[in-house]
This record gives structure tokens, sequence and C-alpha cells, in this order.
């Protein structure tokens, strides 16, 4: 089992992050202690409900920065955990951790290969002082150690050890021996990554220095669609002769890549997985003056994104990367504000404002400006564009009125 441990200051984000999975049908509430609520024996699907039972720690708060706690326990995909299983082992958890009295909602995930637990709480107690994080990392992975022995799970550290994540090398032409660089990386690319298309795959290896073509012919009367591959260089343009799929193996040819693509993107409907990277995009595009900048913002998440354009220089395709999760995703695929045509429309937009009065300034300050030179097209760029300036929805901004009028009344009855 492997644990992690983050903190934060928005516990509205924390908690509608997991709320809104349950609502899309990915996740479910597992369990919770001193959280109330309007149905019996389990936490309320009422996010204010929720909101309210940490209201009087975070009030008390004293000068702890980011009070908010979100945890995720994730058993080994071959352990199978029951829903009472799952709830005694965050129990169980923050009891080791130290957490076992604090308010808390555990969250039963499914989106991905593996079902694991989230859990969202406080790490300052009634009175607002802190709970000790000291050893933390340490005394989580003893935790884990014990937890697994009680309930017979693999062991996470050495899981890891044994199976690290396939490091990717991008193809460099110059030192040689290019069919085995290739070869290696397209196998490094099938053992870990998610894809649903013949373009995401192609888009992906172009990151990588690998150009991916279909061809089509005809063998005797039969048409065929085969896969050459071909090393490049920094700038897209091949530098190698083409090499055959089959030069590699089979599960590199056509056929074996399109059952491939079917099984992922059967998982991606059944809600086995799905792409979590919307806020990372949306935060780089309030965030950058231009392309240039909003592609090196994403690389610092480990994002990559590939602009696919035609002559006349419109984009008409874009493709993101999530190197984190090891997935790969059509923009359209995550909604129309991340399609090709409102990149295309963005993007020409910020182009046309002078680099003078884009420099040092954010998208969302631009928009905020130049809004009236925009078209019909970039309705969606609004969307998000408009989130850096009003980010709360209603109900957090009502909770966080609420906290301070409280906050003020405690010092006026002190004299502050």
């Amino acid at each position: 089992m492997v644990a992690k441990i983050s903190y934060g200051m928005s516990l509205y984000g924390a908690l509608a992050y997991n709320h809104n999975k349950v609502a899309a049908g990915t996740a479910e509430i597992l369990s919770g202690n001193r959280m109330i609520s309007d149905r019996l024996g389990r936490p309320s699907e009422d996010i204010r409900l929720a909101l309210l039972s940490f209201e009087n720690y975070l009030l008390a708060n004293r000068n702890t920065a980011k009070p908010v706690l979100h945890i995720s326990l994730s058993p080994a995909p071959e352990d199978k955990l029951a829903d009472g299983q799952l709830e005694e082992l965050a129990e169980r958890y923050m009891r080791k951790m130290g957490y076992g009295d604090q308010p808390y909602i555990a969250y039963k995930h499914g989106d991905t290969h593996n079902t694991h637990v989230h859990i969202v709480s406080v790490c300052v107690d009634e009175e607002g002082k802190k709970i000790s994080d000291s050893y933390e990392y340490r005394r989580s992975m003893t935790a884990c150690r014990e937890l697994e022995a009680d309930f017979c799970l693999r062991n996470g550290a050495d899981a890891e050890r044994q199976n690290p994540k396939v490091e990717l090398r991008k193809v460099d032409a110059s030192l040689g021996n290019v069919r085995h660089q290739v070869g290696n990386t397209l196998k490094a690319v099938l053992e870990s990554y998610r894809f649903q298309t013949f373009g995401e795959y192609s888009a992906l290896l172009s990151t990588l220095y690998i150009e991916a073509k279909q061809v089509r012919g005809e063998y005797n009367g039969v048409p065929y669609t085969g896969i050459i591959y071909s090393a490049t260089d920094d700038n897209g343009k091949v530098v190698s002769p083409p090499f055959k799929s089959s030069r590699f193996g089979k599960r590199f040819g056509n056929e074996q890549l399109e059952k491939r693509m079917l099984v992922n993107l059967k998982e991606l409907k059944e809600g086995k997985w799905a792409p979590s990277i919307q806020a990372d995009i949306a935060r780089a595009l309030r965030q950058a003056d231009s392309r240039k900048s909003f592609v090196k913002l994403l690389k610092q998440k480990r994002i990559d994104v590939v602009f696919r354009e035609n002559e006349q220089g419109r984009i008409y395709g874009v493709t993101f990367i999530d190197h984190n999760r090891r997935q790969v995703f059509n923009g359209s695929r995550m909604g129309k504000e991340f399609s090709a045509n409102m990149f295309n429309g963005y993007f020409k937009w910020l182009k046309g404002i002078p680099e003078k009065e884009r420099s040092g300034h954010s998208a969302t300050e631009l928009w905020q400006h130049h809004r009236h030179d925009s078209g019909n097209t970039l309705g969606q760029a609004a969307g998000i564009l408009s989130m850096e300036t009003n980010p709360y929805d209603y109900e957090e901004e009502a909770f966080a009125r609420r906290m301070r009028k409280r906050q003020k009344a405690k010092r006026k009855s002190r004299g502050i």
C-alpha cells in the first residue's frame, strides 16, 4: 500500500474534488468521523454539511498556513478489499498518524486501475493547535507496513522497487543504433501509457523524437494498413530511414494497436480512468502571455502539449500528454473549452495584442482589458479565463464570508 499526504489552504477545493467524482459516478462516500450528516451512519452527500463539520476547527486555527489535510491510500491492484475493509483501513491509518479524533471524511475512488481511498481532514485540533507532523514520512511508512501485515496486503515499497515505472528516453540519432533506440522507446510507451486513438499515440511519440505513420496498400487484392517508424530531430524533421513495425514486433503494428486502443477506450467509458489535468491546463492558460509560455508552464507540471497545424498555421488538433499519470488525451475529449478550435482562436487573439502590452501581464489581466477585441470563437476561453477573477463556487464564498465574520467577532470580544 502506498500513502500520500498533502496539505492545502482550500477545504472547499479538497471536498469539491471528491464530491465531483461522486456525482460523476467514479467515487463514493465511504465513511467519516465527527461529520455532521442528514443520513444515519454515513456522512452526508451535501457538501455544505461537510464544510460545517470542519468550521470550528478552522475558525480556531492560530498560525497554520495550510490546515487542510488530503490523504490517499492506494493498495496494490491485486489487493481486493471490501468496503468494510477499506473503511477500517482508513480509520486505523488516521489513528496511527495521530488524526483519529479529528473530523474526516473518506471516499472510495474507482477511476484508476486500482481502487483507492481519499481522506479529507484538518491538521489543527479544536483549540487551533497544529497536530504534530514530526517524522511524518517515517511514521506513515511504518503505519503502511503494519496495515499491510494486518490486512494481508502486498508491500508497497517492495512493489515499487521491483516494478519501477519505465523511464522514457528520447531518441537521439547522433548516438547511433537508431532502430534499437526506437524499439526501446516504443516498448516503454506501450508498457506504461494509455491512449485511445492513433493520433494520440503518434503525438506522444513525437515528443520522444519518433514519427509514426500509417501506410495503406493492397496485397493480393486485400487492403491492409501498416505502420512505419522513423527518428526525428527536435524540429520534427525525419533523420533516419523508416522502420516497418514488424522490425519491432507484432504488438507495434496497426492490428494490435487498434485492439489496445479499443480496450483503453472501453475502460475510459466505464470510468476506470479519466483525465485529471484540466485544472493545470486552465491555470497555465490564465497565467501565460503567449503560446510559448503556455507550453513552458505545462512542462513544469510534466504535461506536454502537441499542436497540429495546417499550412496556413491554423490549429486543427491538440493533444495533452500527462506524464504523471501516463495518459494521453485529445483536447476535445476533455470538453469544448479544451478543443483545437478554442486554442486556435485564443492564440490568434492573444498574438494580436502588442507585445509591449502583453509583457508582464497574465492572460486573465489581458482578457479583462481586451475582451472587446475577441470574437465569438472565444466563448470557451472566457469560461477558463474568468476562473482567475472568480475562482470559487458561491457555496465556498458564503462559507469564507461566514468564517471571516466570526473571526472578526472573536477578535472584538477579546478587545483586539
